[in-house]
């Protein structure tokens, strides 16, 4: 079965642009609407072909970023990080400006979030990660090449674990940790926000680190 075959209709990989399934979110996405109409403020979908070997998974947009955009990623400190990183090993061709029409291209790769729709305070309650798992799903479920997923963060971890169908205990969230989840391996790291970096929880080199162990393995 090709990529292509197997791909699941937009309907089912990403939510649609009002959609209503987490009522707090669609109340918080509609002040930022009245607030600052210029900006994307919808479900954030996935950037990168549906082929890829590699899904990357975050939390969910931030307020500034890919709510802003329309682009996982794009706009905030996460993303400055990300792209350099994915740019350093690969997995992606151009020269990230942090707006979504850089001419920036993902190279064997995905990334989408967990959570679709930006949370108020960058927080997603536990019914919200709930609800939108299902996208999560789908979009694993269509990715018929797909080989390795990067997690950031632990609810981007504990979300994909849900997905994957695996048992929690058997696939613990730790920096650097890789499960092996039947066709595909489950790499984790801590989330690359301007906190973790600023604190000291994740250095560049440790977040580097994670994208060569899946370079490498990807290679074999």
């Amino acid at each position: 079965m090709t990529a292509k075959s197997s791909a699941c209709p937009a309907a089912l990989c990403e939510p649609g642009r009002d959609c209503p399934l987490c009522p707090r979110l669609a109340a918080f996405r509609e002040e930022a609407r009245q607030r600052e109409p210029g900006w994307f403020n919808a479900p954030v979908p996935s950037f990168g072909d549906a082929d890829a070997r590699l899904l990357i998974v975050g939390l969910a947009p931030g307020l500034q970023g890919a709510n802003r955009t329309g682009r996982p990623f794009t706009g905030d400190y996460a993303g400055d990080l990300l792209y350099a990183t994915l740019l350093e090993y690969g997995f992606a061709a151009g020269q990230y400006q942090a707006r979504p029409d850089d001419g920036l291209k993902l190279l064997g790769c995905r990334i989408s979030n967990a959570v679709r729709c930006v949370p108020p305070q960058n927080k997603p309650l536990p019914l919200e990660i709930n609800t939108c798992r299902q996208f999560l799903t789908q979009t694993i479920a269509g990715m018929a090449k797909l080989r390795a997923i990067v997690a950031l963060g632990r609810i981007a971890h504990d979300s994909t674990v849900k997905a994957l169908n695996l048992r929690a205990k058997e696939a613990p969230f730790g920096h650097g940790a890789v499960h092996d989840a039947g066709h595909y391996r489950l790499y984790d790291s801590y989330h690359c926000s301007r906190y973790n970096t600023n604190t000291g929880v994740l250095t560049p080199a440790m977040f580097r680190a994670v994208f060569s162990k899946v370079r490498a393995d990807l290679e074999r």
